[in-house]
């Protein structure tokens, strides 16, 4: 499976392309002073949004995929769109979203969905199964890869994650708290709130 064209395009180009749009978000969030702004409530909504979808990133890296496990993409993916617009909606209340940011969101919106459609492509009889339909029975049990991505390729990608999503975001939700002497939401946010 490691030779099929879907399976490469996930690993080189759709997972790396959605980390590099990750790290830009960040970027835009401090050019756009998050921490003085929205604060530490968007960054908290962004750290659950690196959740709901690391979840499903983690199972698809590390478990065998089965109708169970396109369920959670799917579901997850639902949950992500839903928190987004939250997200985006509180956003705008008291911050500059740039049109150079939502294009950003944009990709990490659409980029989640890609990688679901690829795996569904691979899976396309466990994907009919969650349904009930084809020749596969629906298997939702959870079960190691039986063909491993290469180790190099997960601790590479693994340091990535850290480096460029976790930490920074992290850093960003006590950069809003700091700014606000542990205060969720700014006082201009609250402001903007109450007009």
């Amino acid at each position: 499976m490691l030779n099929d064209p879907s399976v490469l395009i996930l690993m080189y180009f759709i997972l790396p392309v959605w980390l590099l749009a990750g790290c830009a978000d960040w970027l835009c969030h401090r050019a756009s002073h998050i921490e003085t702004t929205t604060g530490a409530k968007e960054s908290m909504l962004h750290l659950l949004m690196f959740a709901e979808i690391g979840v499903p990133l983690l199972a698809a890296i590390f478990l065998q995929i089965n109708a169970g496990i396109i369920a959670l993409m799917i579901a997850a993916f639902f949950v992500h769109e839903a928190t987004a617009l939250w997200d985006v909606s509180y956003a705008v209340t008291a911050r500059n979203v740039t049109p150079i940011e939502q294009h950003i969101h944009s990709f990490l919106e659409m980029i989640p969905l890609m990688a679901i459609l690829f795996i569904v492509s691979l899976h396309w009889g466990q994907f009919q199964a969650l349904f009930g339909f084809g020749s596969e029975t629906a298997r939702f049990d959870l079960n190691w890869k039986e063909e491993p991505l290469p180790a190099t390729y997960v601790v590479s990608i693994m340091a990535v994650i850290l480096t460029f999503e976790l930490i920074p975001y992290i850093e960003e939700f006590f950069r809003g708290l700091r700014a606000n002497h542990g205060a969720l939401v700014p006082p201009k946010a609250r402001v903007y709130k109450s007009q």
